[in-house]
């Protein structure tokens, strides 16, 4: 038995020794954001805290979401990663299910996969970019926060070959039964593979979630900018007036301990989600990185 080999123990226990370092190096900085959004202002401000809040207290929650700002912000991020999960999802998994098949199936498909992979590689810019989107008139719109992202080709590539993982004799099963390939593609291939598709949708999420940059590059109305563009402004730039106007206000609390709040709401949504696709997460990249 190899497990019960010197070798193996010692090789087993360095690894959970430094998976257990790379685990704290994770997990301690997001505990010690809580510990100051909850702490009172002085001792935030003269960094005395540590893990442990230091006269704790809610102020720091109270004013932020009392503020319309962050509200507004909230909404706009939410509603983007729905809609850019959802609008990447289907166009992924449609781009995916086509290009998985055989040449024979789909005679375009090494155009239609040498064009996705130059894609991949080759961009055209920030300048192309920004010129394209506002020609179509997507400024200060959320289309131009969820369409330029809408297909990740890394990501479309897996789910091409998760699908291609699948028997071929199911999809030989539900023709012959007279099903054509979108009632084959709803009803056979996407029930086997929910892996891939919670695996992918997790990626996506979380890239909308927090993408900032193209906030500040197509939203010029502070009023519509995604949660992450809210936060990057705030803590990077500092720019306050721009957020929030009530400069009395911030006086009167500790913007450490705000921008801490501010940081652990922006991060709470994605750590609520993860747990329910974590059990997918090891099976459906495995699989959907396999290369025949």
């Amino acid at each position: 038995m190899y497990y019960k080999t010197t070798g193996y123990k010692i090789f087993s226990t360095i690894n959970y020794v430094l998976l257990g370092l790379i685990c704290l190096t994770c997990v301690l900085p997001l505990i010690h954001i809580l510990a100051v959004s909850f702490s009172a202002s002085a001792p935030a401000n003269s960094n005395l805290v540590g893990l442990v809040p230091i006269g704790f207290n809610f102020e720091a929650y109270t004013k932020t979401l009392n503020n319309d700002n962050f509200h507004n912000a909230l909404l706009v991020g939410i509603e983007r990663t729905l809609l850019g999960t959802a609008v990447g999802m289907g166009l992924m998994t449609l781009a995916g299910y086509a290009l998985s098949k055989d040449n024979a199936g789909f005679r375009s498909r090494s155009i239609y996969m040498w064009y996705f992979l130059f894609t991949m590689l080759f961009s055209g810019g920030i300048v192309p970019s920004y010129m394209l989107i506002r020609n179509l008139d997507l400024m200060n719109s959320i289309w131009a926060l969820v369409l330029p992202l809408a297909i990740n080709v890394f990501n479309m590539v897996l789910m091409m070959n998760f699908f291609r993982a699948v028997p071929k004799e199911l999809e030989e099963a539900s023709l012959i039964d007279g099903a054509g390939q979108f009632r084959t593609l709803v009803s056979i291939y996407l029930p086997v593979s929910m892996p891939a598709i919670a695996t992918i949708s997790l990626f996506t999420m979380v890239m909308h979630w927090n993408s900032w940059f193209d906030g500040l590059l197509y939203i010029t109305d502070y009023r519509k900018y995604p949660l992450s563009t809210f936060l990057q402004t705030v803590i990077v730039q500092q720019d306050f007036n721009k957020i929030n106007p009530d400069v009395n206000e911030l006086k009167n609390i500790s913007q450490r301990t705000v921008k801490a709040a501010q940081i652990f709401i922006g991060t709470l949504p994605i750590l609520l989600v993860y747990p329910f696709l974590q059990r997918y997460f090891v099976k459906g990249i495995i699989l959907g990185a396999v290369k025949e």
